[in-house]
């Protein structure tokens, strides 16, 4: 890897440590290729991004950026997994470890906050964007189901009394 290439990598890892709602680093030692393809396509799917980059190139680029602290943990075989939503990386590198005994999490970093091994298990517990929006959208819309059944409640009390009403007529 020649001087221009080393520039533009510490380049977009230090866009990536700005961009980034959290990151995740972890060691990957013993992990096969398939497994970490696997890790990969899992990070995909949730909308994040696993990146192996040398430490020291890693360390560079971290210099100056609100996640620095986890300069601390670029020793190894490390990988960084990252996402813009704040619990994706976490979940899915936790997830991934708890299968794979050859993925130990180290720590990360969310914003300006450093993350030991139990904050990124507890960013991992944490609800996902899509699910918060999902539990909003349906705080917003029970009182609007609650309202139009309200409205049709009466309607359907009168079609029941009718309906009574006829079958004791037929009855008599």
């Amino acid at each position: 890897m020649d001087r221009a290439q080393k520039e533009k990598l510490v380049e977009e890892l230090g866009q990536v440590f700005e961009s980034s709602g959290v990151v995740v680093v972890s060691r990957y030692e013993g992990l096969t290729v398939a497994e970490m393809q696997d890790l990969r396509a899992r990070m995909r799917e949730a909308g994040g991004s696993v990146r192996v980059a040398k430490n020291r190139l890693a360390k560079i680029a971290l210099e100056g950026k609100p996640c620095a602290s986890i300069a601390e943990y670029l020793t190894g075989m490390t990988v960084l997994a990252y996402s813009e939503d704040p619990v994706a990386a976490a979940k899915v590198v936790n997830d991934y470890a708890k299968e794979n005994d050859k993925l130990s999490i180290l720590g990360g970093a969310m914003g300006d906050s450093a993350l030991d091994v139990a904050g990124v298990k507890a960013v991992a517990a944490m609800p996902s964007r899509e699910e918060l929006i999902a539990s909003i959208v349906g705080c917003i819309g029970a009182p609007a189901s609650n309202i139009a059944g309200a409205i049709g409640a009466p309607a359907s009390n009168v079609a029941s009394i009718l309906s009574t009403i006829e079958e004791r007529a037929e009855a008599a």
